[in-house]
């Protein structure tokens, strides 16, 4: 069977295109974050899978989960999906969807992992300080981590700037060991 991100893809980047076009990139975000958590739920799942309900009946579930927050082409997508079953694909597809954004915004995603809470001060400072690193904007994700003892670690992408004090103690052990 083909890999997930690999079906996924076109569906992204049909979305994407039809977004795009219609400059309601923020609004297709929204929509697949709905879907994307209707098709994680287990029984939505269970239904997705079940042999005896027709495509129509699982596409008539999700606009039904979904009903009042779903445009007319949001509907169709997902009678598509549904009609491909491929409606187990929608987080990823949502995923590919939002690099396909960030790339059209020029925007990055950074996890910031830190010992101890940062006020909006620190966090604006370390945003700041990503932005002219990077040349792009910086959406963060700020996460509490205390084995990291002090200081912080960022992952952009595959790129990793680890601060911590862990990360420093674990320099010191390798040096004093060598």
């Amino acid at each position: 069977m083909a890999e997930t991100a690999t079906i996924a893809r076109p569906y992204a980047e049909a979305v994407f295109r039809l977004a795009d076009d219609a400059g309601k990139l923020a609004d297709w975000s929204a929509v697949l974050g709905n879907l994307a958590a209707v098709a994680a739920d287990q029984e939505v799942r269970a239904a997705i899978n079940d042999p005896n309900l027709s495509p129509t009946k699982v596409a008539g579930l999700f606009i039904a989960i979904l009903a009042g927050r779903l445009t007319g082409e949001a509907e169709n997508f997902v009678r598509v999906l549904a009609e491909n079953r491929r409606l187990e694909v929608l987080p990823e597809i949502r995923t590919q969807y939002e690099t396909l954004r960030n790339e059209r915004e020029s925007v990055v995603d950074a996890d910031i992992y830190t010992a101890f809470e940062l006020d909006d001060t620190q966090v604006a400072q370390l945003v700041a300080g990503l932005e002219h690193k990077t040349g792009r904007k910086v959406k963060a994700r700020v996460q509490l981590e205390k084995e990291l003892i002090g200081g912080v670690k960022i992952v952009i992408g595959d790129q990793v700037i680890d601060a911590s004090a862990r990360a420093q103690l674990d320099a010191l052990e390798s040096a004093l060991k060598e």
